[in-house]
């Protein structure tokens, strides 16, 4: 049986690395360790638990308004001390955080192999989004396998000059545990939003917590304000518990009548509250994702995006961070059926449900325990699986 550190410490790892962690679980030939170093607390620890998990260690690394060279020294620090006693084979990470450089880092100083899930996603902006780009490149230098979530990421990492025979496209693991989600959150998780379903205004889902968006959030905020002044609209602000984001945020929108702000919900509520949107607008990378998967025109609150394949399929929109240009944008959308019908039937390209298993394939096939893992190819399985993902009024108001 082969073990493997599982490393991960922040909400979107957590959604995305679970399903695989299930799929570790349910074969016999692993052994998962899963190590946590904490980097966003409550929400990490919430999120696990909807999925019945636990970690194994746990480094709690989180400090208030720590750096970003705190956070990753501390990680690093926490995991070279604790990776000699687990007894793995290797070390994965998922996608670009301060945890997946050191979880990264730390493999590679004890001579482990480096597992990269959610592999050759780039923006081709050393600087945007930041720090991710960076530290999705480091990882990619030291990594042994790369688990590339579509074909244009699994091109990149050739293009840098990775062999293709590390390389596996998989799918994206988020399109498993939207699957795994489906309707099993009886309601909203929060009684500011006990009236939604019974409420007729359009809802627009909002978040915005990017370090590199936090100049501009007051321009964000400006245009959830004037967007909520339409009163056929419902702007709802699962607002990022980081204190920056907050400060920024609240008082333009805490106390505006069109607007409901509420804590980040449960991953099982987020994604009922998701279905239940009409728009997406967010600078999230899962939003990036889960909005096309669901059927929800998504408007990134970013001027360049390392997930082109949305934007390509005509899903998803870039709309930059001004005041005007997201408010222009979002009120297009709102008014013109027909804009909107073309972006809520455009197919997801980013999964069908199965990365997770091709994953443990992959790891399998690398330690020569099973044969090679058939990749992910987008297709009329995609197509089928956005409308079962999105289910009875994933088009609402088209």
């Amino acid at each position: 049986m082969r073990s493997i550190a599982v490393i991960l410490g922040t909400r979107p790892e957590a959604i995305k690395l679970a399903p695989v962690i299930r799929a570790f679980r349910d074969d016999p030939r692993f052994r998962p360790v899963v190590v946590s170093t904490g980097q966003h607390r409550q929400m990490l620890d919430e999120t696990l638990g909807a999925f019945g998990l636990r970690p194994d260690v746990d480094l709690e690394v989180m400090a208030p308004r720590q750096t970003l060279a705190q956070v990753t020294h501390r990680s690093l620090s926490g995991l070279a001390e604790q990776l000699p006693d687990l007894g793995v084979e290797a070390v994965m990470v998922h996608g670009d955080t301060a945890t997946t450089l050191a979880g990264a880092l730390a493999g590679f100083h004890h001579r482990l192999p480096v597992i990269h899930v959610e592999a050759g996603l780039r923006s081709g902006n050393l600087h945007s989004p930041f720090p991710e780009e960076a530290n999705r490149r480091l990882v990619a230098q030291i990594s042994a396998l790369h688990l590339a979530p579509t074909p244009g990421n699994g091109g990149n990492l050739i293009r840098e000059g990775i062999s293709p025979d590390r390389i596996v496209v998989t799918g994206n693991t988020v399109i498993d545990a939207l699957r795994w989600a489906g309707d099993l959150a009886g309601d909203y998780g929060d009684p500011a939003l006990a009236d939604l379903d019974a409420d007729p205004r359009r809802v627009v889902l909002a978040s915005a917590h990017r370090r590199e968006s936090w100049e501009q959030l007051p321009e964000i905020g400006r245009a959830l304000a004037a967007l909520a002044e339409d009163g056929s609209v419902r702007v709802v602000v699962p607002l990022h518990r980081n204190p920056v984001v907050r400060e920024a945020l609240l008082p333009l929108v805490g106390d505006h009548p069109g607007i409901t702000v509420v804590d980040p919900l449960p991953y099982l509520n987020f994604c009922r509250l998701m279905k239940r949107a009409d728009v997406i607008l967010s600078d999230s990378s899962g939003a990036e994702e889960e909005g096309p998967a669901l059927g929800k025109p998504t408007l990134v609150l970013r001027e360049i995006t390392e997930r082109p394949e949305a934007v390509i399929a005509g899903t998803a929109r870039l709309v930059g961070r001004t005041t005007e240009g997201v408010l222009a944008e979002a009120r297009r959308l709102l008014g013109d059926p027909e804009q909107y019908r073309r972006m809520a039937a455009a197919a997801s390209p980013y999964g069908d449900g199965r990365a997770s298993e091709r994953t443990v394939g992959a790891v399998a096939h690398f330690f020569d325990e099973g044969p090679a893992v058939v990749p992910f190819v987008p297709g009329s399985a995609i197509d089928q699986l956005s409308v079962e993902l999105a289910g009875s009024g994933a088009y609402a108001g088209a």
